[in-house]
């Protein structure tokens, strides 16, 4: 009988984890950039309103 190579499996699901979490980045990276181009401006580049720096 055949000895099971472990090593070879746990690289694959290691592979397959990578591909996935790689997959999910760009997918992140993808619906940030069509926010991005909506013309929406965050709240920190608000420029009417700068914070007191206190002085």
């Amino acid at each position: 009988m055949a000895k099971p190579n472990y090593t070879f499996e746990k690289r694959q699901k290691e592979i397959a984890k990578k591909k996935k979490k790689e997959e999910k980045h760009l997918k992140k990276m993808s619906k940030d950039s069509e926010e991005g181009q909506t013309g929406e401006q965050p709240l920190a580049d608000d420029k009417e309103n700068p914070v007191d720096s206190g002085v």
